[in-house]
């Protein structure tokens, strides 16, 4: 059976959870002083304003509505030295930013796209409602009837995101995920192991504890590293994490031929903004995600769930993968 660690001790933690909880009641007087990122769009009450009137004067509207239900599918194999034997083919179902709320259909369409898939665990990106203040409740209720048509051996586990207030630990959890917030999850086979950290949002909140919910995770255990920004990837390459999954940027949402994304919300480089990437030592994946944000469209950018594969690395491959890695980290600058 899978366990958790303990995590981070009892003073440490009821200090984030204070932090947390002035942070949410004070949501708006706070906004440009917690976390790692330096700006935060979602507090833009004209911005988003402005872009529903822009995209209802230009038409566009409803043909954005209808892409943002458009949810992809990606079939993704990401190859590691030191995966256990026995966790060769392991894999994760990763569904980042579902905003599960921002259209009605939403939770629908994604059921209807996984429906047929086979996973060994499902993890959640965080950031489960469209509004970033006030009630919880039209969320829940979509995320409920999402919730029941996953199914994985070893269960759903999940990390707060910054739309997330900490009340949605324990309605998740009555739902049947496992939520990570700075804590560890162990996944056994074979007497070998896996383990799965989960941090809280680190870009607005700063509530995140990595060296906490690194407790009892074996020094040289394979570890994925859960942050719902990639703003935490040096961090992941001084822990020796070997990948890392999040989201958050929504790989722009609204993209340009050319110019690509003009927002992505995130103090990362812009090669993490979406997709594969590499630093150090971590292997990197973020994800466009599921729902949107601000306004409920998406152009050139679609909305997607993940199927991601582990497999261990053949001595034929490595050389191949090294290569294909460089090129791509290149063409992603």
């Amino acid at each position: 059976m899978p366990s958790r660690s303990e995590g981070i001790g009892k003073d440490k933690l009821t200090d984030l959870q204070k932090k947390r909880k002035s942070i949410e009641i004070g949501h708006f007087e706070a906004w440009l002083t917690n976390g790692r990122g330096s700006f935060h769009f979602e507090n833009l009450s004209w911005l988003r304003t402005f872009l529903t009137w822009l995209f209802k004067v230009s038409r566009l509207s409803r043909r954005g509505e209808q892409n943002a239900l458009d949810v992809d599918l990606k079939h993704l194999v990401f190859e590691f030295d030191r995966l256990p034997r026995s966790f060769d083919g392991f894999t994760i179902l990763f569904l980042s930013d579902l905003h599960i709320d921002c259209l009605d259909g939403l939770a629908a369409a994604v059921g209807e796209r996984i429906s047929d898939l086979e996973y060994d665990i499902c993890v959640l990106g965080g950031d489960y409602r469209f509004e970033i203040y006030g009630p919880y409740h039209a969320a829940y209720h979509y995320m409920e009837e999402l919730l029941s048509k996953i199914s994985a051996p070893h269960g759903i586990v999940g990390i707060l995101g910054n739309h997330d207030f900490a009340e949605a630990v324990s309605e998740l959890e009555r739902l049947g995920v496992t939520m990570l917030v700075n804590r560890s999850f162990e996944v056994s086979r074979n007497g070998e192991s896996i383990w799965f950290v989960g941090l809280d949002d680190a870009h607005y909140y700063g509530c995140d504890d990595l060296p906490g919910a690194l407790d009892g995770v074996p020094k040289d255990a394979f570890k994925t590293i859960l942050v719902h920004s990639p703003e935490l990837y040096k961090e992941a390459d001084e822990e020796e994490f070997d990948l890392y999954l999040c989201g958050h940027t929504h790989a722009g949402q609204i993209r340009f031929p050319v110019i690509g994304p003009v927002m992505v919300n995130s103090k990362s480089p812009r090669f993490m903004a979406g997709g594969e990437w590499r630093f150090g030592c971590v292997r990197g994946y973020t994800s466009s995600g599921v729902g949107s944000s601000m306004v409920p469209v998406r152009f050139r950018c679609r909305p997607e769930a993940a199927l991601i594969e582990l497999r261990r690395s053949s001595p034929e491959g490595k050389e191949r993968h090294r290569a294909t890695s460089m090129r791509a980290s290149v063409r992603d600058r």
